[in-house]
């Protein structure tokens, strides 16, 4: 196989990278330039409602200087997981994107785009067939669950590869292994699969595994029996142990990478510093699987929110609060059957206090005892709607600031807000729905593809 090179040039198309470290990988001509543009790492938010979490602003930055640069290589552009949910929504906005910018900068290109969204009613029948299975940790589902939120696919190279057997120069495409962004023109030549998917794993989020870590891009470089990864940021480098590192990252086994077509097992993987940007990687391998896999990512709407944001400095209030707020939530439930006329059940609002300062991030599990002199108390007010939310947020606001110490004699505050009115309404709240797989399915089945001249 005569030498292949990919660049990656940032982990996240709208997170912005650095145009002179580009401007080096682009001087190297890679055969392929690859790119995530999304993630389930910002919670469900963006797959239940299909609104990208990066602004248009920022994606187009980034998406002009790719598409300018591919068309100087005449090389393919593959961008996965559009829109930050792969939603089809966020396909068709990305889409849009790329298409004014071509009009902007004179550019012609093959552009294809693949979907990944999943019909309710589709998902009901491999349901009822036994072929969508649950992962580890995986909440219990009925068939029902599909048309309460929205689920896509996560696809692997193949219906990558296709398109690029259609001749696209440009690929858009919804959910996506990330790795598989990077593996798909590897595999079309022919490489060896593990050192594929092994490039394609260690470069999926640009330069993460760069010392420091950055939004910046790789260059990676594949030959027959190894490959090179190579930062090009003037003020990083690679080792190692930062490449070997990133194998751990999102996965609880660092030497076993499952993807929809197999598992890449990087047990028997060799890293070896060639310079203080480059390091040399040998050995890992990729075991096929007897049966293709195609994650399903689900979420759904729960319901709407107020926040409300605030803080104490008294060590006497500090200590009282454990104690203080359970009482405060009966108090709450009665006025809520009060203000509201039996018209708003409390057992359908979830009011919530987050300490910050007393195990709020470890949610009660801090393994020390801690003393803080001062806390962050962040309240969120969970409703059907907003209205209702935000209603039940201003008495719990107020309430709030003057929770009776027992300490103390007559009114005090308890609570300080930095903003005045304290409540703000965050709008819809989402949770994920799924952590299954869909078994038995030809690797392209889930997914449509369409092409269009740009």
């Amino acid at each position: 196989m005569e030498e292949l090179r990919i660049l990656a040039p940032t982990g996240v198309l709208g997170a912005g990278f650095d145009a002179e470290a580009f401007r080096r990988g682009v001087e190297a001509r890679p055969h392929v330039i690859a790119c995530d543009a999304g993630s389930t790492d910002s919670g469900p938010a963006a797959l239940g409602s299909g609104n990208p979490k990066l602004s248009e602003q920022a994606v187009a930055r980034d998406l002009r200087l790719l598409l300018t640069a591919r068309a100087a290589l005449g090389v393919p552009l593959i961008i996965g997981s559009c829109g930050t949910s792969g939603r089809d929504i966020g396909v068709d906005w990305t889409a849009g994107i790329a298409r004014r910018v071509a009009a902007e900068e004179g550019l012609h290109f093959r552009l294809g785009l693949i979907y990944a969204d999943q019909p309710p009613d589709h998902l009901r029948r491999l349901y009822d067939a036994g072929r969508v299975q649950p992962l580890q940790h995986a909440p219990t589902i009925d068939r029902e669950l599909f048309e309460r939120g929205h689920t896509v696919a996560m696809m692997g190279v193949e219906p990558i590869q296709d398109a690029l057997r259609d001749g696209c120069d440009v690929v858009l495409a919804g959910r996506a292994s990330d790795t598989a962004l990077f593996a798909a023109v590897p595999g079309l030549r022919g490489a060896d699969p593990g050192l594929t998917w092994h490039l394609a794993k260690t470069v999926e989020c640009g330069a993460a595994c760069a010392v420091p870590p950055s939004a910046n891009g790789l260059l990676a470089t594949l030959r027959e029996d190894h490959f090179d990864v190579r930062t090009l940021a003037a003020d990083s480098r690679l080792t190692p142990r930062s490449v070997a590192a990133h194998t751990l990252y999102e996965n609880a086994d660092p030497y076993r990478v499952v993807e929809p077509s197999g598992v890449l097992d990087t047990a028997g993987a060799t890293y070896e510093a060639v310079d203080e940007q480059t390091v040399r990687v040998r050995g890992a391998r990729f075991e096929a699987a007897g049966r293709h896999t195609n994650k399903l990512e689900g979420a759904q709407l729960v319901g709407h929110q107020t926040v409300v944001i605030g803080g104490v400095r008294d060590r006497v209030v500090i200590d009282a609060l454990p104690k203080l707020l359970p009482m405060a939530r009966q108090y709450f439930d009665a006025k809520i059957r009060e203000v509201f006329a039996g018209a708003v059940d409390p057992a359908d609002v979830d009011i919530d206090y987050r300490l910050y300062g007393a195990g709020a991030v470890l949610a009660g599990t801090e393994p020390d005892d801690l003393s803080p002199r001062e806390l962050g108390v962040l309240i969120t007010v969970t409703a059907p709607e907003q209205s209702t939310a935000h209603a039940i947020a201003t008495f719990v606001a107020h309430a709030s600031s003057h929770l009776p110490v027992p300490e103390y004699d007559g009114l005090v505050s308890t609570l300080a807000y930095p903003f005045s009115p304290p409540e703000i309404d965050r709008g819809p709240l989402y949770r994920f729905t799924l952590n299954h797989v869909v078994t038995d399915v030809t690797p392209t089945e889930l997914f449509r593809t369409t092409t269009e001249d740009v």
